[in-house]
């Protein structure tokens, strides 16, 4: 899926969704952290997706609180 996808899928939902989402990474992201500093990260790669879905969920909350 494409990033312009992805940020559409994201557009369609609801703050509270958004919200949720962020939680989720957030704590994924802190998962694979531990993960690789323990040895056990198999996918390195998997750190640099879930940043950056972080990173797109974060500026569509911030799209939707500019916009009301």
């Amino acid at each position: 899926m494409k990033a312009t996808a992805k940020l559409h899928a994201l557009r369609d939902r609801t703050e509270g969704d958004l919200r949720q989402r962020e939680k989720e990474l957030a704590d994924q992201l802190f998962a694979l952290r531990l993960q690789k500093s323990t040895g056990q990260l198999e996918k390195p790669s998997k750190i640099r997706e879930a940043k950056r879905e972080l990173a797109r969920v974060l500026t569509v909350l911030r799209e939707k609180r500019k916009t009301g």
